[in-house]
């Protein structure tokens, strides 16, 4: 682990800086939020069902719209997130919307460190695995932190996604599917506000869906399913087209954009 600790401290630099740009974007929608609308997509509510009474453990929160969101549904809700400015605001919106979500501010792998008590669901979506070197402690964390018959669910960035170069304005394939290495980037800007002046410097990690399932397979978690999607609910990549579900597509639909996961530990 400690050897990636500046890669860590880096991408927490970056996190920190990105909160209140993120706050402040049209895509993270904060007054229509404050207002009652769910931040969760429909196949996440689909996924989880009923969560009224049930603890839920969301992993790399941001600032917590989604654990808030999950919060209103009934859920007791504990979020983690490496970026201290994420968890003050997150902590903040909680007060100002008297819910009863939790945060905690740490890096995901050392979750289990800070949250003793385990959960019925454990949750997390879009733009999570690639800070992580290794996903086999998290797959281990995960499984440590649910319940028997407990359910983890994501939705994620497929990993195809992440082979393309996208600052040069066209996608180019530069990166390996999977890849051990880290991947530094450094661009003006981020995915919710392009035009902000703000720099992001960011180091992270190619997994393909083998060392994903493998992860937690290994844990002791049970597959239920693996659904993999053309459209993505964000555009956030070049050259997208909306589709009629207002969801947004590669114009060929060569590869998808989305993976869904849900397990069950056993």
């Amino acid at each position: 682990m400690s050897d990636n600790s500046k890669y860590f401290a880096a991408n927490k630099a970056t996190w920190n800086d990105k909160v209140k740009v993120h706050a402040e974007s049209d895509m993270y929608n904060m007054q229509t939020f404050k207002d009652g609308n769910t931040s969760l997509k429909s196949y996440e509510i689909d996924a989880l069902g009923d969560v009224n009474g049930k603890s839920l453990l969301h992993l790399q929160c941001h600032f917590g719209q989604d654990t808030l969101s999950w919060s209103r549904a009934g859920a007791k809700c504990t979020g983690v997130d490496l970026s201290n400015e994420g968890i003050k605001l997150a902590q903040s919106l909680n007060s100002e919307l008297n819910l009863d979500a939790e945060f905690m501010c740490c890096n995901v792998l050392d979750t289990a460190k800070h949250v003793k008590e385990t959960f019925d669901i454990v949750f997390t979506s879009y733009g999570v695995i690639g800070w992580l070197p290794d996903l086999k402690p998290w797959g281990q964390m995960i499984a440590d932190k649910l319940k028997k018959d407990g359910t983890f669910y994501m939705a994620e960035f497929h990993p195809i996604v992440w082979m393309f170069d996208y600052l040069e304005g066209k996608p180019i394939m530069k990166y390996g599917y999977m890849q051990d290495e880290a991947i530094y980037e450094e661009y003006e800007g981020t995915y919710a506000n392009q035009s902000s002046k703000m720099i992001s410097k960011e180091y992270g990690w190619n997994h393909g869906l083998s060392e994903v399932i493998n992860a937690l397979t290994e844990a002791g978690l049970h597959i239920e399913y693996l659904k993999e999607h053309d459209a993505s609910p964000y555009n956030v990549l070049p050259d997208l087209v909306e589709n009629k579900d207002g969801f947004y597509e590669t114009k060929d639909k060569l590869y998808p954009l989305i993976f869904e996961l849900k397990a069950v530990k056993m």
